[in-house]
């Protein structure tokens, strides 16, 4: 009998602002590999949770919300980002939120609410491989992936990056205020009982404070290719 074919996986771990999110689109792009952007589900069954307005704090009923929320990803008609369909509805935009973050941050420490979308996730390794970008892609989705990186940057300069994103959108936030905010969601994605966030032991770790993006995807690149 002949072995099945093993589907190869690059996962990106690393906190919020780190750049993972561009960093595997572009990675993926170039690979021509999938890409699993499994933050778009948490924050979906949080977007779905809130839009049929439970208490996040209710395990049984948000389980039960990731459970049957439907998620879909489909390519921009204009070539752009790849949109999210929530249960039917178009919510690109409003994941892209600091609500969204802050509910998929606490729905992510609910065991039940993580076990419900590992299939998903799963579902997602198809040939001719796959680009995996989240906090536990190297360490509990995929820990037999052949190639790991987890990216970090300092909170200030993660901060900053976030700043310049929302401000471009005509939003109105504060710098420190931010700042604040993304250091109270490490840690409570570190400290939580299941699937804290950190990295995988052989994962290669990578500072992008300061690092133009091109060099850190030339540096994920060489992951690969080692």
């Amino acid at each position: 009998m002949s072995r099945p074919v093993v589907v190869p996986v690059l996962t990106i771990d690393g906190p919020s602002g780190s750049g993972k999110g561009t960093v595997s689109r572009l990675v993926a792009e170039r690979l021509g590999w999938r890409l699993l952007d499994s933050g778009a589900l948490y924050r979906a069954v949080g977007y779905a949770a809130g839009a049929a307005g439970l208490d996040l704090s209710d395990v049984d009923a948000v389980t039960r919300c990731a459970q049957s929320t439907k998620i879909r990803f489909h390519p921009s008609a204009d070539g752009g980002d790849t949109r999210v369909l929530v249960n039917g509805h178009d919510a690109t935009d409003e994941l892209r939120t600091e609500t969204a973050g802050a509910a998929a941050s606490a729905i992510a420490s609910i065991p039940s609410v993580r076990q419900a979308l590992v299939d998903l996730q799963l579902g997602f390794r198809k040939a001719p491989g796959l680009v995996a970008d989240g906090r536990d892609m190297g360490t509990v989705i995929f820990p037999d992936a052949a190639h790991k990186v987890f990216l970090t940057a300092s909170a200030a300069e993660r901060a900053k990056r976030r700043y310049k994103q929302l401000k471009e959108k005509g939003l109105s936030v504060t710098l420190s205020g931010l700042q604040r905010e993304i250091e109270a969601r490490d840690a409570r994605d570190a400290s939580r009982a299941v699937a804290p966030l950190k990295p995988a032991d052989d994962a290669v770790l990578v500072d992008t404070t300061g690092m133009p993006i091109d060099e850190v995807v030339a540096k994920v690149f060489a992951v690969v290719r080692s």
